[in-house]
């Protein structure tokens, strides 16, 4: 068996890979077209073999769950658009997994929608404004689930209106001895 890799040595690779293909698609000629031929070749077939490793974890099975647990492998399947679990779901759980921490600083997530490769989430309190510190945290949880995206934005929370109790708005009224005319009373039950 190969000697495996551990998780800095994968992130290294990957990032080399990452420049590589760059650089490979800047060079000019038709060795260039060949090499991204053969790259797209093996990721499709790779892509393909994963695929049926998922069909074959039933779905609750402890194979499922493994596939999805591990870093690498959770973002190749969703690479590969084979993560059985749904993009919206995972942004969730990532925002669900996130909540502690988010109330630990005051503040609060929602999942708004997602759409075009973009989670696009509801981030309220933390001291009056969002820091970008919050935004940053909420970005790296949600694409650490949900590697497909393109981005997280986050959007505005949604204003209520103040709640106004009824009888706040009531005027109160009294009468006032001999002239049988009713008086405002202001709320609160004070004297006019």
């Amino acid at each position: 068996m190969a000697e495996r890799l551990g998780e800095q040595e994968v992130a290294r690779l990957l990032a080399g890979l990452e420049e590589t293909l760059q650089r490979l698609e800047r060079a000019p000629g038709p060795m260039t077209r060949t090499a991204l031929e053969a790259v797209t070749g093996l990721a499709r077939i790779y892509g393909e073999a994963l695929a049926r490793v998922v069909d074959r974890a039933p779905e609750g099975s402890p194979l499922a769950a493994a596939l999805t647990e591990d870093e690498l492998l959770r973002h190749l399947l969703a690479l590969h658009e084979i993560h059985p679990e749904p993009t919206e779901e995972r942004v969730r759980r990532a925002l669900a997994d996130l909540a502690p921490a988010l109330r630990a600083r005051g503040a609060r997530a929602e999942l708004a929608e997602v759409g075009d490769g973009v989670a696009r989430v509801r981030l309220a309190g933390g001291c009056g404004s969002v820091s970008a510190a919050l935004r940053r945290m909420v970005e790296e949880a949600v694409l650490a689930l949900a590697p497909e995206l393109r981005a997280v934005e986050v959007v505005p929370p949604v204003r209520l209106p103040a709640f106004v109790p009824a009888e706040a708005l009531a005027v109160r009224r009294r009468r006032t001895p001999g002239d049988g005319e009713a008086v405002p009373r202001p709320c609160g039950g004070g004297r006019a």
